[in-house]
């Protein structure tokens, strides 16, 4: 099997203590492979440091180009401009805090076949605080029955898809409810998902945008909002999930080679 082509980006906002050292271990990784790809680092209205910090990376890398929003847009936001801007046969993005290791998109890509469209990580075990870890659980088993989602770990932002993917399904959501969008709309397509054990990591600088507890009635909104739209009036419109025009979704275990 080839190798295939891949366009690689982080959403960065505020990461400067971590995308330094992510961006050099990707443009290795990537290198050592032999994958033909491409970087992008989606600036979401980063302060001054990051920005100089992306600045210099962008000059000493050729295949790097920074994309900057001049105000922040929020992790949904981020992903959709990343998804605009990549070019190659695949997709791959994980988050610029470091928590995930870039060189296990080795994992990803031995399963990235004619069979496949969608490659997912799932943690194998989650290395943040215990208020952390509780909200996460919380949130996935949410997410997971309240959409009908058939993952393993449906907040693992550790993902290799096909860039055509993109061409049929249109994402809205500016905030990080955008995954649970996103992945039900990838299933709704049929397109194939299979899951990979990857490590999770501590983070190591910097605070999470997502699981704070100063946004949990802002997320439960959104989430709502997202599940009126995209459960509620489906089905009220006479779509059904599990057609059987749909191509198969499989969900299960790889294990680790």
């Amino acid at each position: 099997m080839s190798t295939p082509s891949v366009s690689v980006f982080y959403p960065c906002y505020n990461d400067w203590g971590t995308m330094g050292s992510m961006v050099l271990l990707t443009v290795q990784t990537c290198r050592r492979l032999g994958v033909d790809h491409d970087i992008a680092v989606i600036d979401d209205g980063s302060g001054g440091q990051t920005q100089d910090l992306l600045d210099e990376i962008g000059a000493c890398f050729p295949e790097i180009r920074v994309v900057r929003h001049e105000r922040n847009h929020g992790y949904g936001g981020a992903l959709r401009s990343g998804f605009a801007a990549a070019s190659k046969e695949w997709v791959f993005y994980t988050d610029g805090d470091a928590q995930y290791d870039v060189r296990e998109l080795a994992l990803l890509l031995k399963h990235a076949g004619p069979e496949v469209d969608v490659v997912q990580g799932y943690k194998i075990a989650r290395n943040d605080p215990m208020h952390r870890r509780i909200i996460g659980r919380i949130y996935h088993w949410l997410v997971k029955i309240a959409f009908g989602l058939k993952l393993r770990d449906v907040d693992c932002d550790f993902r290799l898809m096909r860039r055509a993917i993109f061409d049929r399904i249109d994402l809205v959501s500016d905030s990080g409810v955008i995954c649970a969008e996103m992945m039900t709309k990838i299933q709704r397509a049929g397109f194939r998902v299979v899951e990979v054990p990857v490590h999770h990591y501590q983070r190591a600088h910097g605070k999470s945008q997502f699981f704070n507890f100063r946004r949990i009635a802002r997320v439960a909104w959104q989430l709502s909002g997202l599940w009126i739209r995209e459960v509620l009036l489906y089905r009220m419109h006479g779509g059904r999930d599990g057609d059987s025009s749909e191509r198969r979704v499989d969900s299960g275990e790889i294990d680790r080679q």
